[in-house]
């Protein structure tokens, strides 16, 4: 059972923009994944932003438009610079404040913002590393007991063409009409195996690794000239 004793949402918070959307998936997402390299840089939030596994859309973003989505979330209270950050500024959300969520509601929060919308079982192999869920029955429950608690934060939308679940979708972008959603939604292309999850998941922490490595080595050369 989830702990139930979090505070509730800011309901004045202003819907959050597609880049705004994926700035804070990505900073969920890589502090329960690679706590080891959390908080994030600003070249390490671009990657993860960028990433082609793992999100949809893929997009392309610039340290620009990442960093004006930062400083738009650090006015809201989503996100803040780490008290340790030195020469390089690192980044840390703070979901669970601002939204009022459990780590359970959280996960799910994060996957549907780095993915759309998506089915029970899309959700509960693609939360397997951001929290426990021992079963789809608990995560139905959480998505349930979210829905109960704050309807502008999820809904429920139907079933896709060519799929037999219904699926989720966030609403802290704002509300979406359901019927306009569903009828310009293709057909869910068939959704890979837990191994192929895990893979992509490796994939996008070893590109992560990498922005970093390349970031280090730029300022080990400033030092040195």
């Amino acid at each position: 059972m989830e702990d139930a004793t979090k505070q509730e949402p800011n309901p004045t918070l202003p819907p959050l923009d597609a880049v705004e959307a994926r700035v804070m998936g990505c900073l969920v997402e890589k502090a329960a994944t690679t706590p080891e390299a959390y908080p994030l840089t600003l070249n390490a939030l671009v990657a993860a932003c960028n990433q082609k596994t793992s999100r949809e859309p893929v997009m392309d973003l610039d340290p620009g438009e990442v960093g004006h989505a930062l400083n738009v979330l650090e006015r809201r209270g989503l996100v803040k610079i780490a008290p340790a950050s030195q020469r390089a500024l690192r980044y840390e959300h703070r979901f669970d404040t601002i939204y009022g969520t459990t780590a359970r509601q959280r996960a799910v929060l994060c996957a549907l913002l780095l993915r759309g919308p998506q089915t029970l079982g899309e959700l509960h192999t693609r939360t397997e590393r951001l929290a426990d869920f021992p079963s789809i029955d608990d995560l139905r429950d959480t998505l349930d007991r979210l829905i109960q608690r704050d309807p502008s934060q999820v809904i429920r939308l139907g079933r896709a063409s060519g799929q037999r679940e219904d699926r989720y979708m966030h609403l802290l972008g704002g509300p979406v009409d359901v019927e306009a959603f569903a009828a310009a939604t293709p057909a869910a292309a068939p959704s890979r195996s837990g191994t192929g999850e895990r893979i992509e998941q490796l994939e996008a922490e070893v590109a992560a690794l990498r922005a970093e490595i390349a970031e280090l080595r730029q300022r080990l050369d400033a030092v040195g000239a």
